[in-house]
Protein backbone atom coordinates (compact mmCIF):
# COMPACT_ATOMS: atom_id res chain seq x y z
CA UNK A 1 0.00 0.00 0.00
CA UNK A 2 1.51 3.57 -0.91
CA UNK A 3 0.62 6.62 1.26
CA UNK A 4 -1.56 8.05 -1.56
CA UNK A 5 -3.81 5.23 -1.09
CA UNK A 6 -4.12 5.20 2.52
CA UNK A 7 -3.67 8.90 3.40
CA UNK A 8 -7.40 9.54 1.35
CA UNK A 9 -8.97 7.58 3.90
CA UNK A 10 -7.25 9.09 6.63
CA UNK A 11 -7.32 12.40 5.80
CA UNK A 12 -11.14 11.95 5.22
CA UNK A 13 -11.75 10.48 8.66
CA UNK A 14 -9.94 13.19 10.33
CA UNK A 15 -12.14 15.83 8.31
CA UNK A 16 -15.31 14.26 9.58
CA UNK A 17 -14.37 13.86 13.31
CA UNK A 18 -13.21 17.44 13.44
CA UNK A 19 -16.99 18.93 11.24
CA UNK A 20 -19.10 16.35 14.61
CA UNK A 21 -16.80 18.73 17.32
CA UNK A 22 -18.87 21.69 18.99
CA UNK A 23 -18.01 24.45 20.78
CA UNK A 24 -20.71 25.30 23.70
CA UNK A 25 -21.52 28.46 24.13
CA UNK A 26 -23.06 30.96 26.47
CA UNK A 27 -25.11 33.86 24.97
CA UNK A 28 -25.85 36.65 27.80
CA UNK A 29 -28.58 39.25 27.07
CA UNK A 30 -28.47 42.58 28.35
CA UNK A 31 -31.32 41.77 30.51
CA UNK A 32 -29.43 38.84 32.58
CA UNK A 33 -30.64 36.13 30.74
CA UNK A 34 -28.39 33.16 29.39
CA UNK A 35 -28.90 30.51 26.90
CA UNK A 36 -26.29 27.67 26.56
CA UNK A 37 -25.89 27.06 22.77
CA UNK A 38 -24.62 24.05 21.37
CA UNK A 39 -21.91 25.43 18.96
CA UNK A 40 -20.81 29.25 18.74
CA UNK A 41 -23.87 31.56 17.19
CA UNK A 42 -21.36 32.78 14.41
CA UNK A 43 -23.84 34.94 12.29
CA UNK A 44 -26.01 37.67 12.71
CA UNK A 45 -28.51 38.19 9.79
CA UNK A 46 -29.08 41.19 7.69
CA UNK A 47 -31.90 42.46 9.76
CA UNK A 48 -30.00 42.51 12.59
CA UNK A 49 -30.47 39.11 14.95
CA UNK A 50 -28.65 36.67 16.30
CA UNK A 51 -30.22 33.36 15.71
CA UNK A 52 -29.13 30.24 17.15
CA UNK A 53 -30.01 26.61 18.82
CA UNK A 54 -30.06 26.36 22.03
CA UNK A 55 -28.97 22.98 24.18
CA UNK A 56 -32.69 21.75 24.34
CA UNK A 57 -33.29 22.63 20.69
CA UNK A 58 -34.98 25.28 20.46
CA UNK A 59 -34.34 28.12 17.74
CA UNK A 60 -33.69 31.23 19.37
CA UNK A 61 -33.69 34.96 17.81
CA UNK A 62 -32.73 38.26 19.67
CA UNK A 63 -31.30 41.14 18.41
CA UNK A 64 -28.36 42.27 18.55
CA UNK A 65 -27.98 45.23 20.50
CA UNK A 66 -29.97 42.39 22.87
CA UNK A 67 -26.70 40.73 23.61
CA UNK A 68 -24.18 41.45 26.10
CA UNK A 69 -21.90 38.68 25.80
CA UNK A 70 -21.24 35.74 23.90
CA UNK A 71 -18.54 33.33 25.56
CA UNK A 72 -17.09 29.92 25.14
CA UNK A 73 -18.10 27.42 28.28
CA UNK A 74 -16.01 26.99 30.82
Amino acid sequence: MNIKTLGWPLALTALLVLAGCATPTVVTLQNGTQYLTKDMPDTRTEDGFFEFEDISGAKVRVRSDEVATIRVED
